[in-house]
């Protein structure tokens, strides 16, 4: 292996790091027009020539909503927002139609770009993307327990030869956790799903960074694992437990996943680099593609048609290297398995 590889690579991924810098905060939300329709909104239910039933309040602050057969049907009313998202969500809409007709480019509005809803769903093409993705977690977890338990060989005791099979099951079960509550973020932003979104990305990352340890060192001994382990899972404990309780900081909490991120990818580049392994042009092909996707999600641009942005792009590049993902996986299990049987036969 040419020696000056790993470093090129330590310079190439540093570099991604360091295009974060160009990221701004959105100031769409600070419009002073923007701000009066939504007022306006709040206190008479209407945006333009649209007026919401739901904004519209009795004496008492409570809201009326006319008799009772004047109401959706429950299979419909999941479609509703409240009474500030709908005025948020419309004024948003009616401001970037006068901004596109003086010519001017579309903004963000509280952290997102403006997006068209459909029934009820906020980024209908990431929340099937995302949905995507998790069946594709899905996929790839259910054909390495069949492989690991069905296909090869068991030790008497019925465990697998794979030391790192458990680890790879809580990997499993992480990522479609989080897959799963990405769908639900994109589907409706609100405090609560945007907190579990982002605690259930943050301990992915945090766990794919150890197991990215774990395996390229070949950590064995579970005392050694926890050894590992230990400090990275109290960072991580730490940093969700901050997100959560004290300040939801965006941009602490992109340069927390970039590192994470960046850093396995390293890892796992270096070991691909150095390591015999039949199977390490997957773990090549996983790793460029990973940070090739993070330039989308850095080079941030607005939603095409208003559906589809960077964001959703790489939930889409995603897609794939999860298959061949989990394919490496699956390689990496029979590889280690022959290899102890050879050495105990």
């Amino acid at each position: 292996m040419n020696p000056m590889a790993p470093f090129r690579w330590f310079l190439f991924i540093a570099a991604l790091c360091c295009l974060f810098a160009a990221l701004h905060a959105s100031d769409g939300d600070a419009d002073p027009l923007y701000k009066d329709c939504v007022e306006r909104c709040q206190e008479t239910g209407c945006v333009g020539n649209r007026c919401f039933q739901h904004c519209k309040f009795s004496s008492d602050g409570k809201p009326i909503d006319g008799p009772w057969y004047m109401h959706e049907p429950l299979y419909l009313r999941w479609k509703q927002w409240d009474c500030r998202s709908d005025c948020r969500h419309h004024c948003m809409l009616a401001r970037e139609e006068e901004r596109t007709k003086l010519g001017d480019k579309p903004v963000k509005y509280h952290g997102k770009w403006p997006f068209q809803r459909v029934y009820g769903i906020q980024e209908p093409v990431a929340v099937a993307l995302s949905a995507l993705n998790l069946a594709m977690q899905f996929h790839g977890w259910v054909s390495f327990f069949i492989v690991v338990y069905y296909k090869l060989r068991l030790r008497p005791n019925k465990k697998t030869y794979y030391e790192y099979t458990g680890l790879w099951h809580i990997y499993g079960i992480l990522a479609m956790n989080s897959w799963f509550w990405s769908a639900v973020f994109h589907s409706r932003d609100v405090e609560l799903t945007e907190k579990l979104d982002y605690s259930s990305a943050v301990a992915l990352l945090g766990f794919t960074l150890i197991l990215a340890i774990l395996r390229a060192c070949n950590v064995k001994e579970e005392a050694a694992r926890v050894m590992v382990a230990a400090p990275l899972v109290a960072f991580v404990t730490t940093h969700i437990l901050y997100l959560n309780f004290y300040r939801l900081d965006y941009g602490l909490n992109k340069k927390v996943c970039a590192a994470m991120a960046v850093s396995q990818l390293l890892i796992w580049a270096m070991w691909a680099g150095v390591s015999r392994h039949p199977a390490r042009w997957k773990l090549w092909v996983v790793v460029v593609g990973g940070g090739l996707a993070m330039v989308l999600d850095i080079y941030d641009f607005p939603p095409y048609k208003g559906y589809v942005d960077a964001h959703a792009l790489w939930h889409a590049t995603a897609i794939p290297l999860t298959y061949l993902w989990w394919s490496f996986i699956r390689d990496d299990a029979e590889f280690r398995t022959t290899s102890l049987l050879k050495k105990v036969k």
